[in-house]
């Protein structure tokens, strides 16, 4: 396959040219002089700082308590708190530093970090991380060398010139497409924030841009269909642009359209409760940003419809995103999941149906699993997935399409969508075809789960599972559920043509961490089923 002898290729030269013998070439100068085109729209916090400066780092939902010690001197297994960490996202808190002691502490930290970690290491300055880690730099880079003496600011004046070279290197070498466009992106905000680089800007943003119409769909959603990749180029995007319409007049209109596109895709995935549904990676992210980033556009989905192979209902107060089961490129599919016929589903800011999300830190063994059909709120027949995932070979790790593509339509007259699966179709002989359709202004919410036979033996056990949302409590009769959720609304759900079980879930929640939660469970033997009939209903006082 051309992906992979390209990812070979890749992967060699980038080893390469981070060998020792080339690597000593990318130290840069100190005498670089930095200016501050990079503005900062992200959510700040003062009690970050206070926190920051007694020892406690709160990033990603974690709390690490250091004792006074350096974050970076200590061991955490905790790799989004890690990243957080190492993006250095959170200067931006310091910009509302009100003392001198505040931006020591800011200086003192980032020269603490090149102490540990200025040589280079894979991981730490891997094209992604480091591309954000320059970004951060550049746009707090005052914070950084405000009463700085002239030593200090030539250290860190001199590890920036390194990164930034290490991304001009190893950026084209990059063999995770978003490692690519991020390093591309951060170099466009170095010629920016240079004047002496600022001839580079056209060429750079050129790069930007045919990377972004790889990477892209025509829907405006990234093609690794993962909401917190769409909002981490989002974020960088944005800045550029904002710094593109300062600075440079012949480019204030530089990614507008795309940016509107990406922010009706964004728009697409998410639910009421504020965040974008858990498919192909994405789970806990920090609300503020997410509402930061979709502030910067008015561009929104407004209406029952279908994009990047995602399925949107709106009715009422309630939202349902569901998957096709849209199986991404090889070079999208490191982190995808096998979704098919997912859906997550809210009703005003309460989450009422939804999937586990990835593997939280901690629990890295169990990641393969958190990426199966039996995790998301879709069905699935002997606990198999409509698609694969490698354990080994050359797509290893890649989510691999079964069967024939899949199929989504929407009616947005009838606030209904229809989705199938032939992941199915050879191992079991069926296809399944799942209906969902919103009611009474969204208090109802119908579906239908269909297993059509294709000829030949039908065999297997289809289970058909909802992932209820934390806190909500399950009360089970004969004919009925009930649902008592946390913020006291309570929902009904009734089925037909299945056996009823609730079992144990889990989700990682940007507010609660992670925590179990509830799941029923809707058994049939795929030769004895037709249709699955299931309906949530509000209950009203």
């Amino acid at each position: 396959m051309r992906f992979l002898a390209r990812r070979t290729l890749l992967s060699v030269a980038d080893y390469a040219v981070t060998m020792p013998l080339i690597r000593w070439t990318w130290t840069g100068p100190a005498s670089d002089e930095w200016v501050g085109a990079l503005g900062e729209f992200r959510p700040t916090d003062r009690e970050t700082v206070l926190e920051m400066i007694q020892g406690r780092y709160l990033f990603s939902s974690k709390l690490v308590d250091t004792h006074g010690v350096s974050p970076f001197a200590i061991e955490v297994d905790h790799g989004d708190w890690l990243d957080d960490l190492q993006a250095f996202a959170w200067l931006r808190h310091f910009r509302d530093a009100r003392t001198d002691e505040e931006r020591r502490f800011a200086r003192a930290l980032t020269l603490d970090w090149i102490g540990r970690e200025g040589s280079f290491d894979r991981d730490i300055w891997a094209p992604s991380l480091c591309a954000r880690r320059v970004l951060n730099w550049l746009r707090h880079f005052n914070i950084l060398v405000e009463g700085a003496s002239m030593e200090q600011t030539a250290t860190i004046a001199r590890s920036l010139s390194t990164q930034i070279q290490s991304l001009r290197l190893r950026g084209v070498l990059a063999t995770e497409p978003v490692d690519a466009l991020l390093a591309a992106i951060a170099l466009v905000g170095v010629a920016l924030c240079n004047e002496s680089a600022e001839s580079d800007i056209n060429s750079r943003l050129r790069r930007v841009h045919r990377l972004l119409e790889q990477q892209i769909d025509d829907d405006g959603l990234h093609r690794s269909r993962c909401a917190k990749v769409q909002v981490q180029i989002l974020v960088e995007l944005i800045t550029i642009r904002q710094a593109l319409r300062r600075n440079q007049e012949q480019y204030a209109n530089e990614f507008t359209e795309l940016l509107e596109s990406m922010h009706r895709a964004l728009d697409a995935i998410s639910l009421g409760t504020g965040e974008p549904a858990y498919f192909n990676g994405t789970g806990q992210m920090a609300h503020d940003l997410v509402v930061a980033v979709q502030a910067q556009s008015p561009a929104r989905a407004r209406a029952t419809g279908v994009a990047g192979g995602y399925g949107r209902l709106i009715a009422g107060r309630s939202i349902v995103v569901a998957d096709s089961g849209l199986v991404p490129p090889p070079e999208y599919g490191h982190n995808a999941h096998a979704s098919a016929l997912a859906f997550e589903f809210s009703h005003g800011r309460d989450l009422v149906v939804c999937n586990c999300g990835p593997a939280p830190t901690g629990m890295e063994n169990n990641r393969h699993l958190f990426r199966q059909g039996i995790a998301h709120s879709a069905p699935t027949i002997n606990a198999l997935s409509a698609a694969s995932i490698p354990a080994s070979g050359p797509l290893a790790g890649r989510l691999v399409s079964i069967g024939a593509p899949t199929e989504i339509e929407a009616d947005e007259a009838d606030h209904s969508l229809m989705l199938a699966t032939h992941g199915y179709e050879d191992r079991f002989g069926v296809i399944i075809q799942r209906s969902l359709t919103l009611l009474a202004e969204g208090k109802t919410l119908v579906g239908q789960d269909k297993l059509i036979r294709k000829g030949g033996r039908v065999s297997g056990a289809c289970a058909i599972r909802f992932h209820l949302a934390h806190q909500a409590e399950v009360q089970e009769g004969e004919d009925l559920v009930r649902l008592k959720l946390s913020s006291g609304a309570i929902w009904t759900f009734l089925w037909e043509g299945a056996e009823m079980r609730v079992e144990d879930s889990v989700r990682q929640s940007a507010y609660f961490g992670f925590h179990r939660t509830k799941q029923i469970v809707l058994d049939v033997l795929a030769a004895d089923a037709e249709e699955v009939s299931w309906i949530f209903t509000l209950e009203e006082s």
